[in-house]
């Protein structure tokens, strides 16, 4: 019997257990550097490498070698930032935690709002910092940066709409 949750656990022939944990570790590790909760991480990426896409939290202390306690407030954290939800089985008393369809898109597409929450706050520094200064330069410039970057990431999602759906008619 294998020590791995059932609904991680693949048909495949060629799935490596092991090399699915080194993943989950590398990749959790890219994503904490990215700023990302390490703990949240390694369970976003453990149900993100499940084969249903979805685990319990007792799945998830088991693939993560981790207490519950650890999963729950991490659970909470991925739950609020929209890359997971919860959900019950019908007849089951515990919650499985499962990606999101959209999980990536619906995180960077609120990007923008925090985008124009910079924007917005930088008009304050650019009033207080006085004209014609160093200061008012560096702001500006960080203004226009972001302007420039909330206009280009909705292209980008555009495109990547665009694509994703291309790619989904192709896969049939």
């Amino acid at each position: 019997m294998s020590s791995q949750p059932a609904s991680s656990q693949s048909d495949a022939p060629d799935r490596d257990e092991e090399a699915v944990r080194q993943f989950i570790e590398r990749f959790a590790l890219v994503l904490t550097n990215a700023g990302m909760q390490r703990m949240g991480a390694r369970v976003f990426v453990g149900i993100m490498a499940s084969e249903s896409g979805e685990l319990t939290a007792s799945e998830l202390a088991g693939l993560l070698q981790v207490s519950p306690a650890a999963i729950s407030g991490s659970v909470k954290y991925l739950e609020h930032i929209g890359l997971i939800e919860r959900a019950r089985k019908p007849g089951e008393r515990r919650d499985h935690f499962k990606l999101l369809d959209d999980g990536w898109f619906e995180v960077y597409g609120r990007r923008n709002t925090i985008w124009d929450n910079m924007v917005n706050a930088l008009d304050d520094g650019l009033g207080a910092v006085g004209t014609n200064t160093e200061a008012q330069a560096r702001l500006a410039e960080t203004q226009d940066f972001f302007r420039f970057a909330a206009k280009e990431f909705d292209s980008l999602l555009e495109r990547w709409r665009a694509h994703r759906d291309e790619v989904r008619r192709a896969d049939g």
